[in-house]
């Protein structure tokens, strides 16, 4: 069976403390490649850095922060030798709200750190792949960027904006040897829902995270989602991977697109008591 370290040798995963980016740490430790993984705490990573010893190095790297996360990857970049050959834009955030409810800030905040500066990261390690003319760029959007949540109007901005630079990146890579992957998660047993505050008291909007909830609480473990990414790796081309339970990764994109949206609109509504 191969493994990864015979197509990569050196990985950046952004977001790497904790959910779908410490499984995605893990899976490529496990196949033998160097990663570096970030947090805005890097202390949060001690524990894969104690356990894999020349092979994890920790980061400390802020989205809010855009020059600083630059130089935190080219920082990486260095260390790691001739620069990174897989990189995994993984950090972000959600926010719970409605989007009245919410000064437009927060808003414009959740996009610029989760577009504006994962486009700077992806701009710099873009660059750095054409000029090997090998690399894998892998954007974590979601199956929110196609299939939006109520009450997470950033959220799905951010991630249906970074669906589209993956695709438009699809086009200009064709001949160089560089893949780009959009993968699209649907919901996963992480940590994610418990770090989103709720900022609205609606009854409405209570309704909708409630049933937010009950999802997370069946989705599937984030060891799913490194699995599936670790087969779109080995495939060793571009596309759209879309993981998670049955439904949401299979059933429900195929729904949207035989369907009229306002009957998607209707079911989404329905399902979050709308």
């Amino acid at each position: 069976m191969r493994r990864l370290n015979e197509l990569h040798d050196a990985a950046f995963v952004s977001g790497a403390s904790k959910g779908l980016g410490r499984a995605f740490a893990r899976m490529l430790l496990a196949e033998g490649v160097r990663v570096w993984g970030t947090s805005r705490d890097p202390g949060r990573l001690a524990e894969l850095a104690s356990a894999h010893p020349g092979a994890f190095f920790p980061v400390a790297l802020d989205l809010a922060d855009r020059a600083g996360a630059i130089r935190a990857f080219e920082g990486a970049s260095a260390a790691a030798g001739k620069g990174f050959d897989l990189v995994i834009n993984n950090a972000g955030y959600g926010v719970f709200g409605g989007f009245a409810d919410l000064e437009s800030s927060v808003w414009r905040s959740q996009i610029e750190d989760m577009v504006g500066t994962v486009l700077e990261l992806s701009h710099a390690a873009f660059r750095s792949m054409l000029s090997r003319r090998r690399g894998c760029l892998v954007h974590i959007s979601s199956i929110a960027a196609e299939l939006p949540l109520p009450y997470m109007s950033g959220y799905n901005v951010a991630k249906a904006g970074l669906s589209a630079l993956s695709e438009s990146l699809m086009f200009e890579t064709r001949g160089t040897g560089i893949r780009v992957i959009d993968f699209r998660p649907g919901d996963y047993k992480t940590e994610f829902n418990e770090a989103m505050p709720t900022d609205s008291s609606s009854e409405i909007a209570l309704r909708a995270r409630a049933a937010l909830e009950a999802t997370f609480a069946g989705s599937p473990p984030s060891e799913r989602a490194a699995m599936d990414l670790r087969r779109a790796l080995l495939a060793k081309r571009s596309g759209i991977v879309r993981s998670g339970s049955l439904f949401q990764a299979r059933i429900a994109p195929l729904l949207s697109r035989i369907l009229p949206d306002s009957v998607m609109r209707w079911g989404t509504a329905r399902y979050f008591g709308l």
